[in-house]
């Protein structure tokens, strides 16, 4: 992934984000849906109140992978963007699965509640469950996506992002300041959107 296309604006960044891959290891998923964070003008962004060591990979040079622990028991990934120095985020809320199903069936079967069922379109519906599928945990925190040689990346296999009448957008999704901001993108008619 080049650099370049992610060191703009998150608003510009999430929707280009649509259709690219994230890889770890053997696991690959497409993006299927994301939501944009501002940093410092944006109340819902961990960024608003300024740098901190929560959200200090926020503030780094486009192309990290920013990931925070939430609700005592998840983790949740972001594709950093923007200028360095200036805090922006797109978090990753669903990917569709494109190959090593069988390990992240088995990382998500490990969590999952018993007598649950567990279906190849819930793998990575989620935050929270897309980063359990793919293996992503605090010690990615700031790994660079753009590197060939980082463990986890983000690859643009040539897939266009969704056009006119296959891109959506509304509100973003579990937050309570700015929640009217229509800042979270998905592919409109995808199985795999949360």
């Amino acid at each position: 992934m080049a650099r370049a296309a992610l060191a703009a604006d998150p608003l510009e960044v999430a929707p280009f984000l649509l259709g690219k891959l994230l890889v770890h290891g053997s696991r690959v998923a497409r993006v299927v849906e994301v939501e944009a964070y501002r940093g410092a003008s944006d109340p819902a962004s961990h960024a608003y109140r300024g740098r901190s060591a929560r959200n200090a990979t926020m503030f780094g040079r486009a192309g990290l992978l920013y990931v925070y622990f939430t609700y005592g028991m998840h983790w949740c990934a972001n594709v950093v963007c923007d200028e360095e120095g200036v805090a922006g985020a797109v978090l990753l809320r669903a990917l569709e699965p494109v190959a090593g199903v069988e390990e992240m069936t088995s990382a998500r079967a490990a969590r999952r509640r018993p007598g649950s069922a567990l279906r190849e379109r819930d793998l990575c519906r989620g935050p929270a469950n897309l980063t359990v599928a793919l293996g992503i945990t605090k010690e990615h925190d700031g790994v660079d996506l753009c590197e060939p040689t980082s463990p986890v990346r983000l690859l643009d296999d040539g897939a266009p992002p969704p056009g006119a009448g296959r891109l959506a957008a509304g509100p973003r999704v579990g937050i309570k300041k700015a929640a009217d901001a229509e800042w979270r993108f998905w592919v409109a008619g995808s199985r795999y959107v949360s």
